[in-house]
């Protein structure tokens, strides 16, 4: 028989937990940015292990790297080919922006007849066009000084990311046991497999990125040497190596090689342009869905949805996300609500 004090402590249970977890989403929220950090620095430890244990089992004449040799041996790896091709791509480049600057007094007054010889010229105010260009300059230098600090937090939460994902790395096994002991014992086998199973799916994603992070350095380092374009290898490059950031990678790119060709004719410019246009599309309709669906299995307009949906919470960082955190999302929606308890796993 239920009694009154058993009921009354019944309610008050309830809502101390109706309590305790409003204080807690309330928490949640203020360090959503923190969690977010946890959660993407985890989901590229979990994406780059398979990496790291192909690394670890490799053999070096004698020497048999362990996980946290391998570890270094990938960051060395990353930074090493930053440097390299810092040090191969930057040079012309800093040497033709240092002989356009010299050569530009000489080259002023013919950009002034040119522009004279347009159309409604005439009614143009030269001079203050360039006086206003001086103060939108001098306005910008003023915005790149005072945004300074934004840049500073930005870099402080990539080098926190960085760490963090190594530190997951090494040590996930740990807190991935710590989070699963929260859960009953009956039903904590159960998850286990789920989220081995989402582990070696988001892992295939790596594989699917870097397919197209391939093509599109390919496709583009033969296209900028077809059209003569400068820094033609240094941009494939850039181009491909971009293509992991959705979006604004691209975008990116887009202005590089534009630029890159406006130096020396705007037939390469359309050239660049038409090319441009083209792959995007091919690769937003094409190329990303079929990969991507090969890799980890998911539809492809399950594919584009995650990739907008992520852009739209997070930005750039979201639609990064966005597969592998979708992955997830199917393993654990087919574990847990399609398939019944008693179904195989």
């Amino acid at each position: 028989m239920i009694t009154s004090t058993s009921t009354s402590r019944s309610l008050r249970s309830d809502i101390t937990f109706a309590f305790a977890l409003a204080l807690a989403c309330y928490v949640a929220w203020l360090a959503r940015r923190v969690l977010f950090l946890l959660y993407v620095s985890a989901l590229f430890a979990v994406v780059l292990q398979p990496l790291v244990q192909f690394i670890a089992r490799l053999r070096i004449g004698r020497f048999y790297p362990f996980r946290r040799v391998a570890i270094l041996i990938l960051l060395a790896a990353v930074i090493g080919g930053l440097v390299i091709f810092g040090f191969l791509a930057l040079p012309p480049i800093i040497r033709d922006l240092q002989e356009f600057g010299r050569q530009m007094p000489q080259r002023l007054p013919g950009i002034m007849d040119r522009l004279k010889s347009f159309p409604l010229a005439s009614r143009i105010d030269v001079s203050g066009l360039f006086a206003r260009l001086q103060d939108f300059a001098g306005q910008s230098a003023t915005y790149l000084l005072l945004s300074v600090k934004n840049w500073a937090s930005s870099l402080f939460t990539i080098a926190m990311g960085l760490i963090l994902t190594i530190y997951f790395t090494l040590e996930g096994d740990v807190a991935y046991r710590w989070g699963l002991s929260f859960f009953p014992p009956e039903s904590r086998e159960r998850l286990d497999l789920a989220l081995r199973r989402a582990e070696i799916r988001m892992g295939k994603w790596l594989i699917g990125q870097s397919c197209l992070m391939l093509i599109l350095g390919m496709t583009s380092t033969v296209v900028y040497l077809a059209l003569h374009v400068r820094y033609a290898y240094a941009l494939g490059v850039l181009s491909g190596l971009l293509n992991i950031i959705p979006v604004l990678g691209a975008t990116v790119s887009i202005v590089l090689a534009l630029l890159a060709a406006a130096v020396d004719s705007w037939g390469r410019v359309l050239g660049v342009a038409v090319f441009y246009l083209v792959y995007l599309q091919l690769e937003n309709s094409y190329l990303t869905p079929r990969i991507m669906r090969s890799s980890v299995g998911l539809p492809g307009l399950a594919i584009i949805v995650a990739l907008l949906l992520g852009s739209a919470l997070e930005g750039i960082l979201g639609a990064l996300v966005s597969v592998p955190t979708a992955v997830l999302v199917t393993v654990l929606i087919d574990e847990y609500f399609v398939k019944s308890p008693q179904s195989p796993a």
